[in-house]
């Protein structure tokens, strides 16, 4: 059922009388149930969106969206948004293959402004659309909703850098949902920015502004006088900035956000409104500061329970319990995430060794960097980040871990296609990326049991950094099909051979797709070919790939990863460096960005599952 037009009509009203808050409030308690039945069955973020409901209730109501644009940090809190924006019928596709992605995209309504799916962007873009708004002479506002996470990463401090020197108009919401501020503070900071929100004292604060001007004698009273005021407000570190501050406002009281909201608007500055919400709010199982509501897999709406439990470890369970393992055994281990301690398994070695192991929020970059000076001291860091936010620390990884050659050691969780997190969170690039900068080392396992071999090599490994990859979820070999061996660096693993010339090379977890297919290529087909590891991409193990060309003539590389600067690429380049007539056929991800959608699902459009690389293989003409 499509949302009822007395919600839509209450949005468009500019006055509210109590009688309206009651809608209001019905509206909110109307969108947290879709909310929950669809995330119950879909599996998506889930406490942030709960608890931002009635911020973006208020958002809606004050604002014009889409004139006023409306940008959201990383934008798993903005369901909200899409609910009141002409998606109430298709939001059962939510995450979906060819359904509404799970963040704000703009390809997916006009009401989307920016696609968002990485944290502190939106102060920046907020900035950006605030100059372009000005250049145009409009009278637009962007609105940026932005969680106190997020005010982690260097990046929303740039923005909030300049926007205090340019005062452009620009509303801010501070959604803070980790409610932090205690009590005492918190009421005389209500009391004081109710008094100071209002117009009559802003009036007063610009008077008193021109008369200080015109008094020198008299400023130094008047401005010890205003940094008193400032120094019992949470909003101290924001007026210093050069922006208002309003808040701590109450974010689930839709009287109190909208009069806020629309002060905010009337003043034509860069305006921060900070407002406490409460994560999960509407589902009691949810609600307060519980990481593992933040992003669910299909769970049970009545006790909260997952619906699917798989029995084996996922890879980043490998990957934490033998890096607690190592832990225990050398002193000199030590590890960083990025803000993602339960999502790379690092809150385990968090809570064994606190004094070694490190969430420094969400800051890839200051992780990068500061592991490699731990490795000049003569530890062992690993840093634990998934693939698509290790792309944030690009210029660290070439100008403070490649350049310094230091040993740090990178361990890239939820490689390939991540499925429903979509285009933003697909971990397709960190092999070519990572290719290009001198001095690293790249390998991957192909299964849990030589994910464990490859923690062992890496731990050791004083050759410069290196960076090993992982999937999400489990690998496609199971462990025990092949035994594992240990790590020999630049080194290959000849899995099968065959008396025909066609050759598979896997990486990393393709190397379970090139067996599936091989098998099956025997069964169905009875066609034979040879099985590779490759093991390691950079550096190559030409002596082999030498021997091999002169058996194999038709190679077929299966890995997870960018076609472009990937591992085809990388082999075609080593075929050219020697002169080999070999044809090389790679089932890498083509260039565009891969959308969201369950894994079989997007590997099947993109002609990457088994039936249709046979086909490919089967069709192909020597």
């Amino acid at each position: 059922m499509a949302l009822e037009k007395r919600f839509l009509d209450i949005l468009q009203k500019s006055k509210y009388q109590d009688e309206d808050y009651a809608i209001l409030n019905e509206l909110a308690t109307h969108i947290r149930k879709r909310i929950l039945e669809v995330v119950s069955k879909n599996g998506g973020h889930l406490s942030p969106t709960l608890g931002a409901v009635e911020l973006i209730i208020g958002m809606h109501c004050v604002f014009d969206s889409p004139n006023d644009p409306f940008i959201f940090d990383v934008s798993h809190q903005a369901y909200a948004h899409k609910l009141l924006t002409n998606r109430w019928d298709c939001f059962d596709s939510l995450r979906q293959t060819d359904g509404i992605s799970g963040f704000t995209r703009p390809q997916e309504s006009p009401y989307d402004y920016f696609i968002a799916g990485h944290s502190s962007t939106s102060l920046s873009l907020g900035v950006g659309a605030a100059k372009a708004i000005a250049l145009n002479k409009d009278s637009k506002i962007p609105v940026v909703l932005i969680g106190d996470g997020a005010m982690s990463a260097g990046l929303a401090y740039e923005a909030l850098n300049e926007l205090g020197d340019r005062k452009y108009p620009l509303v801010i919401i501070l959604n803070d949902n980790e409610m932090s501020i205690a009590q005492p503070i918190g009421a005389i900071s209500k009391y004081l920015s109710q008094i100071i929100a209002g117009k009559f004292v802003q009036n007063i604060k610009n008077k008193i502004g021109n008369i200080i001007n015109k008094m020198p004698n008299a400023s130094y009273l008047a401005k010890r006088f205003e940094e008193s005021l400032k120094l019992i407000t949470p909003g101290m570190l924001f007026e210093e900035l050069g922006l208002e501050y309003i808040g701590p406002i109450d974010g689930h009281n839709l009287k109190e956000i909208i009069n806020t909201l629309k002060i905010a608007k009337d003043m034509q500055k860069p305006v921060v409104i900070h407002a406490q919400t409460l994560k999960g709010k509407g589902y009691s199982i949810a609600e307060g500061c519980l990481e593992q509501w933040h992003g669910v897999s299909p769970f049970n709406l009545q006790n909260g329970l997952t619906l699917s439990n798989s029995a084996n470890l996922s890879p980043t369970q490998i990957f934490a319990n033998t890096l607690l393992d190592l832990a225990k055994e050398d002193s000199k281990v030590v590890g960083i995430t990025a803000a993602m301690p339960s999502g790379t398994g690092l809150d385990l070695l968090i809570q064994n060794f606190p004094e070694r192991f490190w969430d420094v929020a969400i800051a890839e970059a200051h992780a990068t960097t500061q592991a490699s000076a731990l490795a000049k001291e003569g530890f062992k860091p690993f840093v634990a980040i998934y693939s698509t936010f290790l792309q944030r620390a690009f210029d660290q990884l070439i100008h403070d871990v490649g350049i310094m050659k230091t040993p740090v050691k990178f361990a890239i969780d939820r490689a390939g296609i991540v499925g429903e997190d979509g285009e933003t969170h697909q971990g397709a690039f960190d092999i070519s990326y990572l290719n290009l900068i001198p001095n690293f080392t790249i390998f991957a396992p192909r299964d849990n049991a030589t994910l464990k071999e490859a923690l062992y090599f890496a731990k050791d490994f004083n050759g410069g950094p290196c960076a090993f990859r992982y999937p999400r979820k489990a690998f496609k070999l199971e462990s025990g099909i092949i035994p594992p061996t240990p790590f020999k660096l630049g080194k290959l693993e000849i899995l099968q051979t065959s008396p025909s010339d066609i050759l598979f090379i896997g990486y990393g977890n393709g190397v379970g797709k090139a067996l599936n297919c091989a098998k099956i290529l025997k069964e169905k087909y009875t066609k034979e070919c040879a099985v590779v590891d490759l093991r390691f991409a950079k550096p190559l193990d030409e002596n082999s790939l030498l021997d091999l060309a002169k058996t194999y003539k038709q190679w077929f590389v299966f890995s997870d990863s960018s076609k472009i600067g990937g591992i085809g690429d990388i082999l075609n380049s080593f075929l050219q460096k020697h002169h080999l007539q070999i044809s090389l056929t790679s089932f890498e991800y083509e260039d565009f960005f891969i959308p969201h959608g369950k894994v079989e699902e997007i590997e099947s459009k993109l002609g990457l599952d088994e039936k249709s690389i046979l086909t490919k293989i089967l069709n192909k003409k020597n």
